[in-house]
């Protein structure tokens, strides 16, 4: 699996609540949650993102509460990837079930900058920085998650037969 996008980075203990506010919970419609999604700690997120883009974070992204919307959010609004230094659990699984693409690199969180391009060939387990040149090892998706994330998700991947 290769991404390549732009590169939207946040700091360190990106929770829950900001990446899709609570107040939004009462819809299950992906793009309407899109279109909240980061609105309390950047209010330009929604009219910047372009699919592809790369969101790149600090140290515990998706931290709080277990809520599935919150992957779903960025999902939806067309980021490809999403690059931190490290993910609460909770948040990494429901990402993985719902068929975001999510690798943690402490070393490439940091040193991507916000408006880099990035590209991120995860069956080698390599993170390129094309602004910078720099490239990062991580570890490669198993085959089971790429399966995952290319079928949409988990419960798809059930119904399609491709995962049992």
């Amino acid at each position: 699996m290769k991404f390549t996008g732009e590169v939207i980075k946040y700091g360190d203990n990106v929770d829950t609540d900001v990446i899709i506010p609570a107040r939004y919970l009462n819809t299950i419609d992906h793009k309407e949650l899109a279109s909240h999604c980061m609105e309390d700690i950047d209010i330009t997120f929604a009219s910047r993102v372009k699919s592809g883009d790369i969101m790149v974070a600090g140290d515990n992204f998706g931290c709080g509460s277990s809520r599935e919307h919150a992957p779903i959010a960025i999902k939806a609004s067309g980021i490809s990837l999403v690059i931190a230094k490290s993910f609460a659990r909770i948040f990494y699984r429901n990402a993985i079930n719902i068929g975001l693409a999510i690798v943690e690199c402490p070393e490439a969180a940091e040193a991507i900058s916000n408006g880099d391009t990035v590209t991120a060939d995860l069956d080698n387990g390599i993170i390129y920085d094309d602004t910078t040149g720099r490239q990062f090892k991580t570890q490669p998706f198993p085959e089971f998650v790429q399966k995952i994330i290319i079928n949409g998700g988990l419960v798809e991947s059930i119904k399609k037969g491709v995962i049992r």
